[in-house]
């Protein structure tokens, strides 16, 4: 059976100190992925109007089962391990990056177009819960309950590379509904209110505030004149 193992590493993802290997596999995985939305109200409409703002990081949540009863490891030893990976490091003034990894059947994230899961999974540590539950004569804890809470990280460059996100590259037509502005047009087609400008500049619009119903625009794409 593959044993899991967490590997603290930096931003870099270069491997800080030695990878903690657990001798007993979780049981169960929870992976949670969410989405952020912006409701944006129209007059006259009964339900808003829902605008993607931005995905969230996926977490997972396992429980690590210790056992120290036939005298092959420390369960103390490696809860505080485990721990660590959750209290901030001198040298870095933050909790330390984790990668957990479990072999290539590991079910993984994926991310952006690719419909492949990651074989491991690189994340900041929540939370780490330790729970003693047997001991021996002598008090020395013999078994124990680790949960840990883990979220996703990636940078900037990594997250923009793997999603390949593309511009649109032709210009859109677009007919003014009863109640809509520019900055709401603009937010529905470029996600940024503030880009109202490029609209009225590239359909020559001088009154601003007056848009009637029917009337047809140019959605340009950002960065492109009149």
């Amino acid at each position: 059976m593959k044993q899991l193992q967490l590997q603290a590493v930096d931003v870099d993802r270069r491997p800080v100190g030695e990878p903690i290997v657990v001798p007993f596999s979780p049981t169960e995985l929870s992976f949670t992925k969410g989405a952020n939305y912006a409701e944006v109200a129209i007059p006259g409409l009964e339900l808003p109007l829902l605008q993607f703002v931005r995905g969230e990081a996926e977490t997972i949540s396992l429980e690590l089962f210790l056992d120290a009863s036939a005298g092959t490891t420390s369960v103390t030893e490696l809860a505080r391990k485990l721990y660590k990976l959750a209290t901030i490091s001198p040298e870095h003034h933050s909790p330390p990056l984790v990668t957990l990894s479990w072999g290539s059947g590991f079910p993984g994230p994926s991310l952006g177009s690719s419909n492949e899961a990651e074989n491991s999974f690189t994340a900041v540590v929540l939370s780490v819960t330790r729970r003693f539950t047997y001991f021996a004569a002598d008090g020395t804890p013999l078994r124990a309950v680790v949960t840990l809470s883990l979220k996703q990280f990636l940078t900037l460059a990594e997250q923009v590379t793997a999603l390949n996100l593309q511009s649109a590259d032709h210009t859109r037509i677009h007919v003014v509904q009863q109640g809509e502005t520019l900055p709401l047009i603009a937010f529905d087609a470029y996600a940024d209110a503030g880009a109202w400008p490029v609209i009225a500049t590239h359909n020559n619009l001088s009154a601003v505030r007056d848009l009637r119903p029917g009337t047809r625009l140019e959605l340009p794409p950002l960065g492109v004149g009149p």
